[in-house]
């Protein structure tokens, strides 16, 4: 019993410790800069991004223009030098049918894609090069995400992929009304992604 209770405190002692860390480095992160947080920028920003960004949207939010849809598709060398390509996974549509018809959406289903892409987007531009620290994790961290939901529609056979490669489609939305007469809609694009190697668990 006192070895439970000791645990217990422990335990409680630990999740404090980890409620009041937290706090602070989310603190650091959105208080104007001050010593404390350039000095601890690295650290700061390792604990927020890609999980805990702050950002004033909810309060001016800018919704999106346009769909987007985003697939992937993987590659596998097999013990002949081949190299075997699947087709392409449409991972947007598993977001959507998780979405429709659900009084209570997760926010996995709705925000975590397509924030990972505009995370994407905005650390990358247009040439897909990896030019910073944050890049490369954001790169990981929409790898991951892809990979993970490819091998559970294939029920654990794509984390055996060697490689998977994104294509996202983006389609403008019409004004509406008199609007779309003055604004006529941008065309559709279509980017293609390099190939990424996948690692061994998948994350």
């Amino acid at each position: 019993m006192r070895l439970l209770r000791a645990g217990l405190r422990t335990a409680v002692v630990l999740c404090l410790a980890a409620t009041l860390a937290h706090v602070v480095l989310v603190f650091l992160h959105v208080a104007p800069p001050n010593p404390v947080s350039r000095r601890y920028s690295q650290q700061i920003d390792a604990w927020v991004y890609p999980l805990f960004e702050q950002n004033w949207r909810l309060f001016a939010p800018n919704p999106d223009s346009v769909n987007r849809q985003v697939l992937a598709r993987t590659a596998h060398t097999g013990s002949d030098g081949s190299m075997r390509v699947s087709a392409w996974f449409d991972l947007s549509a598993v977001d959507r049918a998780a979405v429709e018809h659900q009084a209570f959406p997760s926010h996995t289903a709705q925000n975590l894609l397509r924030r990972a892409w505009s995370s994407y987007t905005e650390t990358h531009g247009q040439d897909d090069k990896t030019r910073s620290e944050r890049a490369a994790m954001i790169q990981t961290y929409l790898n991951n995400i892809a990979s993970d939901r490819v091998a559970e529609h294939r029920g654990g056979s794509g984390r055996d992929a060697d490689f998977i490669q994104l294509r996202v489609i983006t389609r403008p939305v019409a004004a509406p009304g008199s609007d779309a007469v003055d604004n006529p809609p941008k065309p559709v694009e279509n980017r293609l992604l390099p190939w990424w190697k996948v690692t061994s668990h998948g994350k």
